[in-house]
């Protein structure tokens, strides 16, 4: 299977790319120019032979690499929610921003960014040009690299550097006997959270200005490790044609991911229609159940309502026919010199009765009106309160007990009585 992998750089709209097709079978081919007027090389080479993949490469100053703190699920999370979590250190518009998780170091999530907008510009020319892009990785994250030792690709001018196994960054200027200031900074930074390297493998690339063969690009060896006091070695040559994608991060996972849902969702789809039919079947039967217990309720009413007034046929409007019935009960009960449930002396029998096991001193007052009685208990335990309520209900009585506001701070507990 070949292998088509393009250098694009983003900002550049005339679509000048440069690219490799690697086959196992053949030499490497190697190009470069606008997309369109190599757009027949490049189609030729991806469908040479059996059908080949094709790979974006971006430069290392066209992806920000950073970290973040994430929540445990932010990571499975799209894009355009990553991108608030850059939103201070980028100063754009989240949605001018393609995030995406790559990682962790340490305590921290690590994420890539690139512009969103030249992404896509350069996405949908590949589309158009009947090719599909199968993964993007930065230049950054191929620069060979091991725990313990930074790696620094140098044209003579500029270069970036790989710092650990998701981070890196584009450096800025610097010359034969000064290395970048960014690089410097980076270093005093890394030696604040004692991650400074042990030293720096320099790996030598081609400079991207072909007219500046004249330049340097080895710089002065001597020079750099005094300016960074970190010790130098030479890693060789380096080109992001020979850097090793398949263990780097893809930045384009979600994008794929997209492609794989549709199909998904045609899968699962007669299990949804299935899921939503047994949901309203419920829906309905909670419907009609309700509905049925609602025209037993107007019916028991109905009836209680009827009874009252065969009983009572003075009644001039019935509104609660149970409440109304006890209180006729107890007018009755009280005409015929017999006492009722709701009076004074029969409720404070049953609440001594119910009372009789408790502390002495516990029942502060009491507080009686309108057959409701209210008892005021101090000093007294959680669990002693569920037994007198529990007594207080066997022996006949409706019981309600507050809660007790925590800023109050008295110790005072309130129980409401009433004949059941």
């Amino acid at each position: 299977m070949n292998l088509l992998r393009i250098y694009c750089r983003l900002p550049d709209e005339s679509l000048r790319c440069e690219w490799v097709c690697v086959d196992e079978d053949r030499a490497p081919i190697t190009g470069g120019g606008q997309l369109e007027g190599q757009l027949a090389d490049l189609l030729q080479c991806a469908r040479h032979g059996r059908a080949g993949r094709v790979q974006l490469i971006i430069p290392a100053a066209q992806v920000l690499l950073t970290r973040a703190r994430l929540p445990p699920a932010a990571k499975r999370r799209a894009s355009a929610i990553l991108a608030f979590a850059v939103e201070e250190e980028t100063l754009r518009e989240p949605d001018a921003n393609q995030v995406s998780w790559i990682g962790f170091t340490g305590d921290d999530d690590v994420l890539a960014v690139v512009d969103r907008k030249q992404l896509q510009y350069w996405l949908d020319a590949l589309d158009a040009a009947g090719m599909r892009v199968d993964g993007m990785y930065c230049e950054t994250l191929l620069l060979p690299w091991i725990a313990g030792e930074w790696s620094l690709a140098w044209d003579g001018r500029e270069g970036f550097v790989r710092t650990g196994e998701f981070e890196g960054a584009a450096t800025d200027c610097g010359s034969q006997a000064s290395p970048p200031l960014s690089l410097q900074l980076m270093l005093e930074e890394a030696e604040k959270r004692g991650a400074r390297p042990v030293s720096i493998a320099l790996y030598v690339m081609a400079p991207a200005d072909e007219s500046a063969e004249e330049r340097m690009l080895t710089p002065d060896i001597d020079a750099w490790q005094r300016e960074l006091g970190v010790t130098i070695r030479l890693g060789g040559d380096w080109d992001w044609r020979k850097g090793l994608t398949d263990a780097s991060v893809n930045l384009l996972r979600e994008r794929k991911r997209g492609r794989i849902f549709p199909g998904l969702t045609a899968r699962l789809r007669p299990a949804a229609w299935i899921v939503g039919s047994a949901l309203a079947l419920h829906a309905i039967a909670l419907a009609a159940d309700w509905t049925l217990l609602a025209s037993e309720q107007r019916a028991l009413r109905q009836q209680m309502e009827s009874r009252f007034r065969a009983t009572f046929p003075d009644a001039v409007a019935v509104v609660d026919p149970a409440l109304q019935m006890r209180r006729k009960l107890a007018e009755a009960r009280h005409a015929a010199g017999v006492p009722d449930s709701g009076d004074f002396l029969p409720m404070i029998e049953m609440a001594a009765v119910s009372l009789k096991e408790s502390a002495p001193g516990s029942l502060r007052a009491i507080t009686y009106e309108d057959a409701r009685m209210t008892l005021e208990l101090a000093a007294i335990d959680e669990a002693a309160i569920r037994h007198i309520v529990a007594r207080l209900r066997e022996n006949g009585l409706s019981v309600d007990v507050p809660p007790v506001p925590a800023e109050a701070g008295t110790g005072v507990v309130v129980i409401n009585l009433r004949a059941s």
